[in-house]
């Protein structure tokens, strides 16, 4: 597993119970997790007086009950990288930190190629990816069909102090946009991407990741320059095995440049407990 363990802003305090006892920055939330089948070992303390705690519904959905103390929008940094969050309707707070171990291992990959890299940044969503690649030089495209999510992305890099790096923000369709790059013949040293389990285009187009991702992935490829440094896939798709993404990426990347491989979950520590939660799973290509 990939731990996100270098955090000082954010932290799994405790879990059980299907939630997880969360700090970011000063502010404690509780909120859902699917993965934590296990009871709550003593439901008292900060569990019993977060300054969010998400409820969810018998009927689906649900909804934050927060303190009065609690804002509407705060400031969390990793490193030199600053974000904001915003507790959504969706249990989410706009940020996923258990990806700050892809950030670290993309801005060392950027740092030390040793020439200018042009990122591409998939289904973007709050550009966490976006921020750290920007940080470590590279010249980024961010792509999310969400028009708030893309100014969201936009104000994380400002807060980061990169407001003048060259990123570049499109609201689209992903799918769309990649074709129409193709057409343009522009290409990329690097493809980050995070795709849904699930969704629809809007023109009614069903994306379903299991028949998807490979015909997507082999589009991406198309755009890729002649020396590729790296791509990533991020998934939260239950059910998807990590050696999945091995396969694909061995089928796709490897058999084409070469380079290596390296699959596997992505997690946080739980401070009380000392055990890793599991939040998702990575595949990483890079050029050797």
């Amino acid at each position: 597993m990939y731990v996100a363990d270098q955090w000082r802003d954010y932290e799994v305090i405790d879990t059980g119970g299907g939630e997880k006892l969360e700090r970011w920055g000063s502010h404690i939330l509780r909120r859902p997790d699917p993965q934590i089948i296990w009871p709550i070992a003593d439901e008292s303390g900060l569990w019993k007086k977060p300054d969010g705690h998400y409820h969810r519904s018998n009927s689906g959905g649900g909804q934050w009950v927060m303190s009065s103390g609690l804002p509407e929008r705060w400031t969390i940094s990793y490193g030199e990288l600053s974000f904001h969050i915003k507790p959504t309707n969706f249990k989410h707070t706009g940020l996923f930190p258990e990806q700050a171990v892809n950030w670290s291992w993309m801005m060392d990959k950027i740092r030390s190629a040793g020439r200018p890299i042009r990122v591409l940044n998939l289904f973007a969503y709050s550009g966490g990816a976006t921020v750290a690649a920007a940080a470590a030089g590279a010249d980024v495209c961010h792509v999310d069909a969400a028009k708030g999510m893309v100014q969201w992305a936009k104000d994380n890099a400002q807060l980061s102090g990169l407001e003048s790096a060259p990123i570049r923000y499109i609201t689209d369709d992903v799918f769309k946009f990649v074709q129409r790059e193709q057409r343009r013949g522009r290409q990329y040293d690097a493809i980050i991407m995070d795709p849904p389990s699930y969704g629809r285009g809007p023109n009614g187009e069903t994306w379903k990741l299991e028949e998807n991702l490979f015909p997507f992935l082999q589009s991406c490829m198309s755009i890729l320059s002649d020396k590729p440094l790296f791509l990533l896939i991020n998934s939260y798709t239950t059910g998807l095995s990590p050696s999945v993404l091995h396969n694909l990426l061995h089928i796709t990347m490897k058999s084409k440049f070469g380079g290596e491989i390296n699959c596997g979950e992505i997690g946080l520590p739980i401070t009380k407990s000392g055990l890793n939660l599991p939040c998702g799973i990575l595949g990483r290509w890079e050029s050797n």
